[in-house]
């Protein structure tokens, strides 16, 4: 497998009381995963809670070579999170709405696996040029889709943090999946929409092409977040190939 540096952090913001993301970074088994969750009080939390103990209980054991048998993993994870949650709604109709996004990427050998769904988002900085590998479940992406909005007219739309799909709401839980080869030099980010609402690709792009540690980025990408209002919670994920 490929070696790989890692640093996660999150922070609460300047406007919330409470922190609804979860995140989690284990580089040594090539397991990353983030999640944002919904429901305001504290159900948001255990939603996003259930998705990454729901991640490290299903990849507990090396990942395997077959990249079919990592898709089949990254949908059970998604399936039995989301299943986890509406039972917890069954059993706790007070937490009726709550649910969370979710970001899954994994690693075996030169590959990588994602699975997504929601507004929470994972890029990848390769060669100084910053892709985002996944698409919003959001109103405003449809929209964009479609040719109603620009994409910046959909940055500054009042209505961008409307999800159209998230785990605990979807009866499916069915996620996106999406792969590729992992490159030296790659750098990939788990973020929440704490980071991609206070900070557009240009910001984040320098960011992670800047002098210093992964952890030094991780904490700039948040600082930058705050440094713009920090309106909701903040959470991010790096992970850099070495080899």
């Amino acid at each position: 497998m490929v070696r790989l540096l890692a640093a996660g952090a999150t922070d609460v913001g300047l406007w919330r009381t409470n922190n609804e993301d979860a995140y989690l970074a284990m580089p040594e088994a090539g397991l990353f995963a983030l999640s944002d969750g919904m429901g305001g009080a504290a159900a948001g939390e255990i939603a996003s809670g259930y998705f990454i103990e729901t991640a490290q209980a299903i990849f507990s054991k090396p990942i395997p070579a077959s990249e079919e048998m990592i898709h089949e993993l990254v949908q059970k994870v998604f399936r039995c999170s989301n299943q986890r949650i509406l039972e917890h709604i069954a059993q706790h109709p007070e937490d009726e709405g709550m649910g969370c996004t979710g970001d899954l990427l994994v690693f075996s050998e030169n590959k990588y696996i994602v699975g997504h769904m929601g507004d929470s988002r994972v890029y990848l900085q390769r060669d100084g040029s910053l892709q985002q590998l996944t698409k919003d479940h959001s109103l405003v992406q449809l929209q964009v889709d479609r040719g109603m909005l620009t994409a910046e007219e959909a940055r500054n739309h009042p209505r961008k943090n409307v999800i159209l799909r998230a785990i605990g709401s979807d009866p499916s839980g069915s996620c996106d999946i999406l792969s590729g080869l992992a490159l030296k030099h790659d750098i990939f980010l788990l973020c929440s929409d704490g980071l991609t609402d206070m900070a557009d690709d240009s910001v984040i792009r320098a960011i992670l092409a800047s002098v210093g540690s992964i952890q030094y980025k991780t904490k700039s990408l948040i600082d930058a977040a705050i440094s713009a209002g920090g309106r909701d919670n903040i959470t991010v994920v790096l992970c850099e190939v070495e080899v």
